[in-house]
């Protein structure tokens, strides 16, 4: 068989000799050959003819016409396995598992040709400081723990589109409050303001289908007061926000590279997992700091003030010291029992306020059907009423940590159910009015020790570590001046 560089070597030798049949032997071919190759003036590779007919039998030829219409009246939404078992029951001993391949191929080379049209994306070209994109994504595959126990959280990533430099916290819902508090934080740190934000189809941010207003009022608030123009992606459609969308797989990658390098992926307190994110962050903003350098320069400027991150609500505490929330219960002081209290709904916690005064902070509770109960808010009026201890609704959340609750079930075992409880709130009001981790630290030691447990060794143990030490007696000899003058004196001067 002839090569494409046997011909080449015979077009570069043919006028060097005077005969073809030279020129051929040089080239290492025939003469016939040669010749056939000098008129046509093509190499062999150019000659070949494509090879487009079958080599085997196709299985399905005769009844093609069949398969094709059934994907086209289901415009070829079904897979080679489903249309095979189709088939095996419209032609019974026909097709055979082993023909599933052979078909697959002739699907796909059907959808080629005569298919629907496939979604096409098409790459984007963004200018220095004009667009900028967040998203929420969430972090549980990360399987992180804060002291060791399950952390199921989101995290608000926010992008520059140009340089890619990017911020971000740690969330737990996909609430306005936490858009707002995690798009300021990501403006302030930036210190600038893009032309534009897109967002996926947040129901924080944007109306139900058929709303006459594209975005809420909340997110028009936010966004006029930065001056930034909204957008937003079609509903189902997260490819029209790729850049964030990128970034998130990218984060969460790098996130959890570094999770394998540091060994553990236990924390000891959220905020040590939050700087633990940040400083991952700021590693990945430094592959950016050129481009960046150009965003900076054009970015609006920030306002004077944050807007609000935070939505006021009316609630009106009830007869059992608690107020109804966002479908959770949450605890107020006895104090405030029957009064009307405004809230600020944070994205993390809840400001409770009263005649204008900050009165206390609670955590905002995840979910419906939830309840937070402070002990300190109702310890008062229970030490009064012990016997509405017994039954009440919420009275796990009156044992602070297990060590409370242990100290309860050996109370139980020693005393009556009301000696008991008595006892037991007696030991919860000195938590309350003097040191919860020092009456932790006087049940664990009563218990560890095997000790009666009772409010009088657990005041003891308090006054005990309370104590102030007495001063020492420090003793001062006076001192005679008149010694000072010794110092000025001139010594004399022994000549030899």
């Amino acid at each position: 068989m002839v090569t494409d560089q046997q011909v080449r070597r015979l077009f570069d030798v043919r006028h060097k000799h005077d005969y073809q049949y030279q020129a051929a032997d040089v080239a290492g071919m025939s003469s016939k050959t040669a010749g056939k190759y000098l008129k046509n003036g093509k190499l062999p590779s150019q000659c070949r003819v494509e090879h487009t007919w079958p080599t085997r039998q196709d299985p399905f030829a005769d009844d093609w016409a069949f398969i094709e219409k059934v994907l086209q009246d289901t415009q070829a939404a079904l897979e080679g396995k489903t249309l095979l078992a189709y088939l095996q029951q419209a032609f019974p001993g026909k097709y055979h598992n082993g023909q599933l391949r052979t078909l697959q191929r002739r699907i796909k080379a059907w959808k080629a040709l005569y298919g629907p049209a496939k979604e096409v994306f098409f790459s984007q070209h963004y200018d220095p400081g004009q667009w900028s994109c967040s998203d929420f994504t969430s972090m549980n595959t990360l399987n992180v723990t804060i002291a060791r126990h399950p952390f199921e959280h989101l995290f608000y990533h926010f992008v520059l589109c140009y340089s890619n430099w990017q911020a971000g916290r740690i969330c737990f819902s996909e609430s306005f409050e936490s858009l707002s508090l995690g798009l300021q934080d990501a403006l302030w740190k930036l210190g600038g303001v893009p032309c534009y934000h897109r967002t996926d189809n947040l129901t924080s941010a944007v109306h139900k289908v058929g709303h006459p207003d594209i975005f809420t009022d909340k997110y028009r608030g936010l966004a006029g007061h930065y001056g930034f123009a909204s957008s937003k992606t079609n509903p189902a459609s997260p490819h029209e926000n790729g850049d964030i969308e990128k970034s998130n797989d990218l984060f969460k990658k790098a996130v959890d590279q570094s999770l394998i390098i540091r060994g553990s992926r236990d924390f000891d307190t959220v905020h040590d997992y939050e700087t633990f994110l940040q400083k991952i962050i700021d590693r990945m903003n430094q592959n950016c700091h050129k481009r960046f350098a150009e965003e900076i320069e054009v970015l609006k400027r920030l306002p004077n003030l944050r807007y609000d991150d935070y939505e006021t609500k009316t609630c009106k505490v009830g007869r059992g010291g608690t107020f109804r929330l966002l479908h959770n219960t949450y605890s107020a002081h006895s104090r405030l029992v029957g009064e009307t209290v405004k809230v600020r709904v944070y994205a993390d916690t809840l400001e409770i306020w009263y005649a204008q005064r900050h009165i206390e902070t609670l955590p905002r509770l995840r979910g419906e059907n939830g309840h937070y109960i402070n002990y300190r808010h109702h310890i008062d009026r229970l030490v009064r009423k012990p016997g509405a201890f017994e039954n009440y609704c919420y009275k796990e959340d009156l044992f602070p940590t297990s060590q409370f609750r242990i100290a309860y079930d050996i109370l139980r075992d020693a005393h009556s159910i009301r000696q008991a409880n008595k006892a037991y709130l007696k030991i919860l009001e000195l938590a309350a009015k003097e040191s919860e981790s020092l009456v932790n630290e006087a049940l664990r030691l009563l218990i560890h020790l095997e000790e009666e447990i009772s409010v009088e060794k657990v005041k003891a143990f308090i006054d005990l570590k309370q104590k102030t030490p007495e001063p020492t007696d420090v003793t001062i000899e006076s001192v005679d001046i008149h010694e000072y003058d010794s110092l000025l004196e001139t010594p004399e001067c022994v000549c030899v």
